[in-house]
């Protein structure tokens, strides 16, 4: 798969460090072993004081390995919990038994700069994963939703060559208001940017396009669009857009002429978590395509999420993708 292929030369020229907070895992020392051996990222396994009969092993990939109970990383987590959390009850007896996660542990050291992202959730639920993310790390700049989105390896249907599209949200935020629907498209659009390299095309979808339809559900799209285009106007966006407008040429000059996304988009951004995640599952079954995520976008700095049915490549993946993600 080219796509995915590039993600990993991509980010070994980058070859940026990364926590792992599963290191008790055995598809994870798997994965750091082979992004250590290959060159694409820099893993940092860290070490559950939870379960210490796993230290061995982890130790054995010859990747860097980090104990999250020396002092001085127990106390610049604790410090930055109560930093961010103390206003909304965390007491310090809270933070110190938190700061033991590994999965705190490791937001906390992207927090401090000491690497650029962290990948986790074989073991653990996305909800575990996005809570850590969010009380150390938070949003970035300007957004206040976090979401994810899947890129989406498809066979070739608008030319001669498989295409990565890129589905959002698909995993995180159920109903979103317009708001939370325009930093899904913004957080998208970026992303997409480090992610796959080319310019995004961003298709705010609806079951109408351009006035075909009406009802609360447009009404919503449409107003996404609008804050996107006033937020961002450097962005290409449109919306409302059927499907079939916003991804075949013929069907947006008909119904959406003078777009520059009819026909073009390589970024759709779905009206509810049911639309998308409906979406995604078909498109990945029907056409055969390959679905690379759930990537979480939004963060001010990278933190993702694996499916429990991982396995190493989609770890190494993953590691690629979060690699690309960093700023800068």
């Amino acid at each position: 798969m080219q796509f995915l292929q590039d993600v990993r030369t991509r980010a070994a020229a980058k070859r940026r460090r990364i926590v792992f907070p599963e290191s008790a895992d055995v598809r994870t020392l798997a994965a750091v072993t082979a992004l250590s051996r290959d060159g694409i990222v820099e893993p940092v396994l860290l070490l559950d004081p939870s379960r210490p009969e796993s230290h061995r092993a982890a130790r054995e990939t010859g990747v860097e390995v980090v104990d999250i109970t020396a002092p001085a990383i127990v106390e610049r987590t604790v410090a930055r919990l109560l930093e961010r959390r103390a206003a909304k009850g965390l007491s310090e007896d809270e933070a110190r038994r938190v700061a033991r996660d590994p999965l705190f542990a490791g937001a906390a050291l992207v927090a401090a700069g000491e690497a650029v992202g962290s990948v986790a959730g074989a073991e653990r639920t996305t909800a575990d994963v996005l809570r850590a993310a969010l009380w150390l790390i938070g949003a970035a700049p300007g957004v206040r939703t976090v979401s994810s989105a899947f890129y989406m390896v498809v066979p070739p249907f608008r030319g001669s060559d498989e295409e990565t599209l890129t589905f959002t949200d698909c995993a995180v935020v159920p109903v979103p208001t317009a708001e939370q629907l325009a930093d899904i498209a913004i957080a998208a659009a970026d992303d997409r940017t480090r992610i796959v390299g080319d310019a995004p095309r961003v298709a705010m979808l609806s079951f109408s396009t351009r006035g075909s339809g009406s009802g609360p559900t447009v009404e919503l799209v449409r107003a996404a669009a609008a804050l996107v285009r006033s937020r961002r106007g450097d962005l290409v966006v449109d919306g409302e857009l059927q499907g079939d407008a916003a991804l075949i040429r013929e069907v947006g000059d008909r119904k959406a002429p003078g777009s520059g996304v009819a026909g073009r988009a390589n970024v759709l951004v779905f009206p509810s978590l049911d639309a998308g995640n409906i979406a995604y599952k078909l498109v990945q079954r029907l056409a055969h395509a390959s679905a690379v995520g759930p990537i979480i976008q939004g963060l001010a700095k990278p933190c993702s999420d694996l499916s429990r049915g991982a396995v190493p490549d989609d770890i190494i993946n993953v590691a690629a993708i979060t690699a690309l993600q960093a700023a800068g």
